[in-house]
């Protein structure tokens, strides 16, 4: 794609597809340019280097969270739904978790999810500080529920780009995990319990039960303030 037709968000939308695919440490100017049909050259008049194209990346996925009318909803109604919207934005594009673990990630589309975060807990009957501690406090378990899934993505491809066997690796170092369990008589029961459970598997719902178990903790926090 010749330089003066290639535009910044035809950039970002590629890179936010190569990151999907290889993830953080896939992402180069070189495969992107051949992802565009562009010199790698091309790319530099539009964005400075890699780690200013995974903020512009990282920046543009925050518009897949979807930001409740507050006028519409009530404020767990609202929190329920960004957070769900966020776990999926998380897990569509995996790559974000490390990113964010890599460098600072900004942006209007991070800012905006942000504020109407805390407007949510404001509504709640946060102020100040606590609705700081509120919205992150359901921000990092959203994150952490994240976690397994990213690293089992990111094993998996390193595992593929090695030559071997991924699937028959992962296996072998899941029997191992499993073993090294059975030891334990908590963990032996759960697995005896479910034929096919995998060591360190989350059960079924378990993003759910955890999201309202964060909220309730919210709310009864607000009850017992109102109630002192």
């Amino acid at each position: 794609m010749p330089r003066d037709t290639l535009t910044r968000e035809q950039i970002i939308r590629a890179a936010i597809e190569l990151l999907d695919a290889e993830g953080l440490e896939g992402l180069n100017m070189r495969s992107l340019g051949k992802r565009l049909g562009s010199a790698a050259t091309a790319v530099y008049w539009h964005v400075k280097n890699k780690d200013n194209l995974v903020i512009l990346a990282s920046d543009e996925v925050w518009n897949e969270v979807g930001l409740p009318d507050l006028d519409a909803v009530d404020w767990r109604t609202a929190a329920t739904s960004m957070a769900q919207d966020l776990y999926t934005m998380i897990t569509r594009h995996p790559w974000l978790v490390m990113a964010l673990a890599s460098q600072p990630l900004y942006g209007p589309n991070k800012a905006r999810h942000d504020d109407h975060s805390l407007a949510v807990y404001e509504a709640a009957g946060f102020v100040g500080a606590e609705a700081d501690q509120a919205t992150a406090s359901v921000f990092m378990f959203v994150l952490g529920s994240t976690l397994g899934m990213s690293a089992s993505i990111s094993v998996n491809r390193r595992l593929s780009q090695g030559g071997g066997n991924a699937q028959a690796l992962l296996e072998e170092a899941m029997a191992q995990a499993t073993e090294i369990a059975s030891r334990f008589p908590r963990l032996r029961a759960r697995l005896d319990a479910y034929a096919d459970a995998e060591y360190a598997a989350a059960p079924e719902k378990s993003f759910e039960f955890g999201l309202q178990a964060v909220l309730d903790g919210l709310e009864d926090r607000l009850s017992t303030r109102l109630h002192r």
